[in-house]
């Protein structure tokens, strides 16, 4: 058919890479010599020979591995180079045909190229059809662009209807010529016109749709390299960094110098055993809970360097936990068996309890939109109060235990205890439950950031990982850590919540790999049960641990001067 001799120059072949295509408007051709010649095109085809030869023990195969290569190099505009390629390898970017069908496409030749369509290899009808589809709409909007409406009318009679292909679709096409009205307006000259996308664009809309083995994928290199360094950095024990980081000319490989395993900090403040801390969701703040009726507010400068901000006073006995509001401008603290009281971080001022006669209070949470309150109750029930502290919804049963947890996920369920080893996940607009069955005591649980995931701590020392988007689902445990008589609290933390650190009744901080579930990490320091652990959310490598010593230890990286009390150089998240 006219092919091209094979000592011809490949800068003379018509190569259609993505980024060309992109500039190009319709109608246009290809501007390199001979590049609207359908014969230049179809300079040799696809080799038939040696088309499963293997150069890899992976079973890489050489013509998937060398299109993919040009299309990198026709990506990165590298014409001159890919066409080079194709002609010493003797691999073809694309078949003659599919080179053939590019080119009406860019040509506007709608009849011709839906007669290469059927010659192209596809063996799915249905794509066949949808592709039929994309070009014949094309036509359509090129028909009606140029106003010729009886032509445009005649193509979505009989191409477009016949193919019985998205009804809906159609007679909003119909509706285009039935009601100019309809039609989108241009902003420029005031005129109501149909506006048909670039050529190239539909050509990108037809390669998503076909196989690969017919169309390269767009920068399917680039890809198949992003996917590479994702695995690595998964797989990578002690990743916990940027991943701008990472370099294409080594494996990838990170120290333990990466994870927060030296004290920077100590925080003596509190008189008697800390129970709870947790970090603002800004990263900003520090919130902890004592057995000595009290909690402070912590601030964290640019620097990293943790100081009292406010001592809140007023419960009666130990605060067994505490909750920020979905702002950060307010927190909850929770007296055990007591009440709830509701705090202002700027000004440290007490500006609502909340109390249910004598039932006392042994959990809290916020509603997503910070209006409402939520608390378990020592009667097993869930209370929902509003700010000002009037009773809104009572939700009675066995929803709680006595010790319990309480969270509240981003789209407003409600996740507690239930019973000594189920965990409820409540919808309470649809009225629907899901639960999660342990064959252990619960101790404790705690959220991921990004509400996918359950963390649950049991008595027989396993924290048990579930994820609960969608179907529930087991995905992991981590062991390691002591607990035999305390509740002990972990958590998420780390760059993308790649690590679980827990705390301990040895004294110690265990961290895990959270994807290989393999312990990386026990970190000495403290002289009495570890109570809590909370990583801060916007510095991957800032740690704080509360235990029965007293003190709060504030972790980070061992590069760091301990002796001068110092913090790590990494910002928390401030603006």
């Amino acid at each position: 058919m006219g092919g091209v001799e094979d000592d011809e120059p490949p800068s003379k072949r018509v190569k259609a890479s993505s980024r060309e295509l992109r500039g190009l408007s319709n109608g246009e051709c290809l501007k390199e010599p001979s590049s609207c010649s359908l014969s230049a095109s179809m300079a040799r085809p696809l080799a038939s020979q040696g088309d499963d030869e293997v150069i890899s023990s992976k079973g890489v195969k050489k013509v998937e591995f060398v299109r993919i290569i040009a299309e990198a190099l026709y990506s990165l505009g590298y014409s001159k180079t890919g066409a080079y390629l194709e002609e010493e390898s003797g691999i073809p970017f694309h078949s003659s045909v599919v080179t053939v069908f590019i080119q009406q496409i860019l040509d506007g030749s709608w009849d011709e190229s839906l007669a290469s369509l059927h010659k192209i290899g596809i063996v799915d009808e249905t794509i066949i059809k949808l592709a039929c589809f994309i070009i014949l709409q094309q036509k359509f909007f090129e028909l009606l662009d140029g106003e010729k409406v009886m032509d445009a009318l005649k193509t979505l009679r009989t191409e477009i209807a016949p193919l019985s292909i998205n009804n809906f679709r159609v007679r909003e096409l119909s509706s285009l010529i039935l009601s100019p009205s309809h039609r989108v307006i241009d902003g420029i000259s005031g005129q109501e016109m149909v506006k048909p996308k670039p050529r190239s664009e539909l050509l990108e809309d037809l390669q998503k749709l076909f196989p690969p083995t017919v169309m390269i994928p767009e920068k399917r290199l680039l890809q198949l390299v992003e996917q590479a360094l994702d695995l690595q950095r998964d797989t990578c024990l002690f990743h916990n960094s940027l991943v701008g980081e990472t370099s294409l000319l080594t494996d990838h490989r990170c120290g333990r110098d990466n994870i927060p395993s030296e004290t920077v900090q100590i925080l003596p403040d509190h008189h008697d055993e800390v129970w709870y801390l947790q970090y603002s969701k800004n990263g900003k703040y520090l919130a902890s809970s004592s057995s000595d009726h009290s909690a402070i507010i912590w601030e964290v400068n640019l620097e990293g360097r943790v100081s009292l901000k406010h001592r809140l006073i007023g419960h009666q006995k130990p605060v067994s936990c505490v909750s920020w509001s979905p702002g950060d401008d307010q927190i909850l603290t929770c007296g055990a068996e007591e009440v709830i009281r509701r705090w202002d971080i700027s000004s440290g001022e007490c500006l609502q309890v909340y109390e249910k006669g004598l039932i006392g209070s042994i959990s809290c949470s916020w509603s997503p939109d910070g209006k409402w309150i939520f608390s378990g109750l020592t009667d097993k029930s869930i209370m929902m109060w509003d700010l000002d502290g009037k009773e809104m919804d009572c939700l009675k049963g066995q929803k709680t235990l006595r010790i319990s947890d309480l969270q509240t996920t981003s789209d407003g369920k409600l996740i507690t205890i239930c019973k000594e080893n189920m965990i409820v996940i409540l919808d309470r607009e649809s009225g629907t439950e899901r639960c999660i069955k342990e064959d252990q005591m619960i101790v404790s649980f705690t959220l991921s950031w990004d509400n996918k995931f359950l963390l649950v701590s049991l008595v027989n020392e396993e924290l048990h990982l579930w994820s609960i988007q969608g179907h529930i689902r087991f995905v992991s445990k981590y062991r390691g850590h002591r607990r035999s008589r305390f509740i002990v609290r972990a958590c998420f933390g780390g760059f993308q919540q790649a690590f679980i650190a827990s705390g301990s009744e040895d004294s110690q901080i265990y961290i895990w790999h959270r994807g290989s579930g393999e312990l990386i990490e026990t970190l000495g320091g403290h002289s009495g049960a570890v109570n809590c652990v909370s990583w801060n959310p916007t510095n991957p490598h800032m740690l704080a641990s509360a235990s029965d010593d007293r003190t709060i230890r504030i972790w980070g990286l061992n590069h760091v001067d301990t002796k001068s009390n110092s913090c790590i150089p990494h910002c928390n998240g401030a603006n």
